[in-house]
């Protein structure tokens, strides 16, 4: 099973960080929130990929999210799917936040499909009224 999903991303503290060819990124320490897509093989197992690499299970680093899962100072706080749905750069477009630009959205037009958001409780609570099913046991 596919459709889109929301990574709801702290940063503890200001950090620079090497994002793939989009070079160093330098990142407020708050609420992060990332709309990705899993339509592809495998489906929501990406989900799982990013909260293995999130936890330090995993190394290997493919997409702009990935390098930010990645780092020490940020933690993966929650997970909300929107299963079977093509939401990706309509909620990209309305959660709370100021995009992060040119990141996540390599192709698309979007301007970003990572925010900088409010808090962690805000862009979470604006997932699930959308209509997104928050992870409780880490399946979708």
């Amino acid at each position: 099973m596919g459709g889109t999903y929301v990574l709801v991303i702290d940063v503890g503290e200001r950090s620079t960080i090497e994002v793939g060819a989009l070079g160093d990124r330098t990142f407020d320490g708050g609420a992060y929130a990332y709309v990705g897509s899993a339509f592809g093989p495998g489906g929501f197992s990406r989900v799982e990929r990013h909260r293995e690499l999130a936890s330090g299970r995993r190394s290997t680093r493919h997409w702009h999210v990935d390098y930010l899962l990645g780092h020490r100072e940020t933690t993966l706080e929650s997970v909300v799917t929107f299963p079977d749905a093509d939401r990706e750069c309509e909620l990209a477009a309305s959660l709370p936040g100021e995009p992060v630009a040119d990141f996540g959205a390599s192709d698309c037009a979007c301007p970003a499909h990572l925010l900088a958001a409010p808090t962690v409780e805000t862009v979470l609570e604006a997932a699930l009224e959308a209509g997104g099913t928050r992870l409780e046991d880490g399946r979708p």
